[in-house]
């Protein structure tokens, strides 16, 4: 698949865009600490239904910023400006984890911009005390350690064990993105992801159709979070992909798509 770069400024963006025949946009906004490639199992099955884009956050993958003084307000509003730049239109946001956050407060933003929402294996509530201190200790573990060790550690948080006792493909992609980002942009981003903004009141706002996806073992999202979540958005529908962890998306895309899929194919009708 072909890369594209878009100048956006303080920010050089590194896309993947694939035309369709239909009127909708597809955005993949992946997690933390990975990249624009986690997302290749729907890149490469779900262009009949949308025009599908893909991109590194600022700071991750080829992406190139002029600092790195990151937030999720500032992710989201790089990705509202490269919606601009490429003049996307009917945009359904597809966002995981970190990247469900981006969706959420790229909506509060500017909801206009976008017609669905997909958010995986994400929530709506700012970080508690606890897992702020956690944030805090995985940036010491960087700076005195290096990305190579965090990505060990960080894969058996994210990935289910079916995942890593049978899948080793997906656990060297999970982690070859980690590794491939540095490990300064990695720590700002960990205190992007401390200090974001809480969501939650938004919520009941949402009057776009939305998809709750939740891999069935997720050690990192918990079952009440994704209720609250999708109990927040009064048109919200949830699906539990089975035999998969924080990324089901890799670890089980057959049902992953068909998910999506089924969604975006109920948005045209």
């Amino acid at each position: 698949m072909n890369i594209s770069v878009k100048d956006l400024g303080d920010v050089k963006v590194s896309y993947r865009l694939i035309p369709s025949e239909t009127s909708y946009t597809l955005v993949f906004i992946h997690g933390f600490p990975f990249n624009q490639s986690i997302w290749d199992p729907q890149m490469q099955a779900l262009q009949r239904y949308a025009d599908l884009l893909s991109y590194d956050v600022r700071g991750h993958g080829n992406t190139v910023s002029s600092h790195r003084f990151f937030s999720i307000d500032l992710f989201a509003r790089d990705l509202l400006q490269l919606i601009d730049s490429l003049q996307l239109k009917q945009v359904v946001l597809c966002g995981i984890s970190m990247g469900g956050y981006i969706a959420l407060r790229a909506m509060e933003i500017d909801a206009g911009k976008i017609t669905g929402l997909i958010l995986c294996d994400t929530n709506a509530v700012a970080d508690s005390n606890e897992a702020k201190l956690n944030r805090f200790a995985g940036i010491d573990t960087l700076l005195k350690n290096g990305n190579v060790p965090y990505a060990d550690n960080f894969v058996g948080k994210v990935l289910a064990q079916s995942t890593l006792q049978h899948k080793p493909h997906v656990v060297r992609h999970v982690k070859q993105t980690i590794t491939e980002n540095s490990p300064e942009d990695i720590c700002a981003t960990l205190l992007a992801l401390a200090s974001r903004t809480d969501t939650s009141a938004g919520l009941s706002k949402i009057a776009v159709p939305v998809l709750v996806i939740r891999g069935e073992h997720d050690a990192l999202m918990s079952n009440e979070q994704t209720r609250q979540l999708t109990a927040g958005i009064s048109n919200a529908k949830l699906e539990i992909i089975p035999g998969s962890g924080h990324l089901p998306n890799l670890e089980n895309p057959v049902e992953f798509n068909k998910a999506v899929s089924d969604f975006m194919a109920g948005l045209s009708g």
